[in-house]
């Protein structure tokens, strides 16, 4: 059986914009992209976390920062045949003030990390969902600001340069998926609909993790 590690933050874990829950299993995109792969034939590993970042320390939640939880999730799933990372919507908040390039730098660090702890792993780098016009608008999440937005939209050409000089797979979440009007931020579940027939048709471009 194939394993596939998915690694990302609040729209990797499900989040439900209304409320702040989880989707369940059979609504979010890791789930729907187990289904469409088969279950007798792949195994998705879930390690999505809500405000997870590249490299950035949240100054309001601990062990956010990407970098210094994967090395122990990949020692947990050393043999994973994929692993799909899609990280940066959380960079973008204005206590980082990072740009796209310098988000970039911390997903060069993830590529790294994986390389040197699951060489024998395949990558798919995923850029994220655009954030909503109006995210830093009171009522939605204070957290971001017009600028944000602006940065997020930039991720996807950054994201994909680093692609193309990793040599691994790529794909634009926001090409396929955009936020929830309820919070936008994360998706409901017709995107996460979306971008699980997205991502899943890119996996099976990648033949060598297919039987």
């Amino acid at each position: 059986m194939k394993q596939i590690v998915c690694f990302g933050d609040s729209n990797t874990y499900g989040y439900i914009p209304e409320n702040g829950e989880r989707y369940p299993w059979g609504v979010r995109w890791t789930s729907l992209l187990n289904e469409k792969l088969g279950y007798g034939k792949y195994h998705i590993e879930e390690e999505g976390l809500c405000g997870r970042t590249t490299i950035f320390e949240d100054p309001l939640r601990d062990n956010r920062n990407g970098s210094r939880m994967l090395p122990a999730l990949l020692e947990t799933h050393q043999h994973a045949d994929l692993i799909i990372v899609m990280l940066g919507t959380n960079d973008c908040k204005a206590a980082y003030d990072a740009s796209a390039e310098m988000i970039g730098k911390g997903i060069e660090k993830i590529v790294g990390q994986i390389r040197g702890g699951a060489p024998d792993s395949k990558i798919l780098l995923i850029s994220p969902i655009w954030l909503g016009e109006k995210v830093w608008k009171p009522g939605y999440d204070p957290e971001f600001s017009e600028k944000s937005v602006a940065v997020s939209k930039h991720l996807a050409k950054v994201y994909r340069q680093i692609a193309e000089k990793e040599n691994i797979a790529f794909l634009n979440a926001a090409a396929y998926a955009k936020p929830s009007a309820a919070d936008q931020e994360h998706m409901d579940p017709e995107n996460h609909r979306l971008l699980a027939e997205a991502i899943y048709q890119k996996v099976i471009e990648i033949e060598s993790i297919l039987e």
